[in-house]
């Protein structure tokens, strides 16, 4: 029996592992790194790219933004040197027919020769502005996709801003230009206008047996070319209706010396400068006949006046040929300013009765009395001699 807490006889201590191999050594367990540095880099890379392609997107808005407020502005500036351009060409085409109208019987040469410099003038400004007009705005096309299109176009973008603000900076350039071409323009048209207008009361004066409604239209065709106020088409019209005015004067008067013709013209010439003196400011139209209201023959004398209340200021006065036969007879003057009493009542019908026609007749007799054309034939042969009052009012009717 042995002791159990005696080492057992002829027992051995056995390995825990039993095997006929030698056991191999225990290495160090290594880590796998490779794939997981590839995932980071990949990671790395994508968050560039995005960064750069958001980057590229701020960068193109900003740039097409900035484009588009430069496009607005030349816009702008291109609509107002066209619009300047357009009322420059406008008011030179309409010079360009003051001119062309121009038959030489009103228009001085040197208003004519400064305005067709004005017109040289404006037509190269309008050239000038016209070639800055043409230039081209560029197209800022449809937004590229990728980064690198995005950065490219950005800067092409800010190159047209540049472009585009020295574009505006021409058109801004050439205003001054058109100003003072239309300024020139308008100054010289003008006074081309009204220096013919004024040229009228001389011309109207050159031509004296015209009729009236002829120098009438005279008159208002100067009045509305006086009153231009620009180089448009009433400017142009203006001068046309004084020019075709002017004509009808000349065309009318030769009318009318040729009714005259004969061998009392010329005291019927005097006869009615004579009337006219008298009245100044009445325009005075005359008809010769050999009887005038039954009288002219054995020695008598006849005339007839017509005025308008609601036109004054106009008369027609007819005459019969003895007057002239008998000028210058102190009874014809007495005659013909009695019938100029009637043509100038028109500026004093408050001072006598013109309801009947005795007081319309004791009032011319009493004006030729007042003139002091004391003959018979002042009237008051045929009506008998005016009232004093008449003749003290008459005095005062000039």
């Amino acid at each position: 029996m042995t002791d159990p807490d005696s080492p057992l006889r002829g027992a051995h201590d056995l390995p825990l592992l039993f095997s006929s191999a030698p056991v191999a050594p225990t290495r160090p367990r290594r880590r796998r790194t490779g794939p997981v540095l590839g995932v980071v880099g990949a990671l790395v890379v994508a968050g560039g790219l995005a960064a750069a392609q958001l980057g590229a997107n701020l960068s193109y808005d900003d740039a097409a933004e900035r484009y588009d407020a430069a496009v607005q502005t030349t816009r702008e500036t291109i609509a107002e040197v066209r619009a300047d351009t357009d009322d420059l060409q406008s008011a030179t085409g309409y010079a360009s027919q003051l001119i062309q109208s121009d038959d030489g019987t009103l228009v001085d040469s040197a208003s004519k020769d400064a305005l067709a410099a004005a017109v040289s003038g404006a037509e190269a400004a309008a050239s000038d502005a016209e070639d800055v007009l043409d230039s081209r705005i560029p197209e800022p096309g449809e937004k590229p996709t990728w980064f690198w299109e995005l950065f490219a176009v950005s800067d092409r973008l800010a190159d047209d801003r540049d472009g585009l603000d020295d574009l505006a900076d021409d058109l801004a350039d050439e205003t001054p230009a058109i100003d003072e071409a239309q300024t020139a323009l308008s100054d010289a048209g003008l006074t081309l206008l009204t220096t013919a207008a004024s040229t009228a009361a001389g011309f109207e004066a050159a031509h004296p047996s015209a009729k009236n409604d002829a120098v009438i239209a005279l008159r208002d065709a100067a009045a509305k070319a006086s009153a231009a106020t620009g180089i448009d088409a009433s400017a142009a019209t203006s001068l046309a209706s004084l020019q075709s005015a002017a004509a009808l004067v000349v065309s009318s008067e030769q009318a009318e010396l040729a009714e005259k013709a004969g061998p009392l013209l010329s005291k019927r010439l005097e006869i009615e400068a004579f009337a006219r003196s008298l009245a100044p400011g009445v325009l005075l139209e005359f008809d010769w006949n050999p009887i005038v209201s039954g009288a002219g023959g054995s020695g008598s004398m006849g005339g007839l006046t017509t005025w308008w209340w609601d036109t004054p200021g106009r008369a027609v006065i007819e005459l019969s040929n003895s007057v002239a036969e008998r000028w210058p007879s102190y009874s014809s003057k007495s005659l013909v300013a009695h019938e100029v009493g009637h043509a100038i009542s028109v500026k004093c019908e408050d001072m006598y009765d013109s309801s009947t026609q005795d007081s319309i007749e004791k009032w011319a007799t009493a004006w030729a009395i007042s003139m002091g054309y004391t003959d018979d034939a002042n009237g008051v042969w045929a009506y008998g001699y005016p009232p004093q009052s008449y003749i003290d009012a008459a005095a005062g009717c000039r």
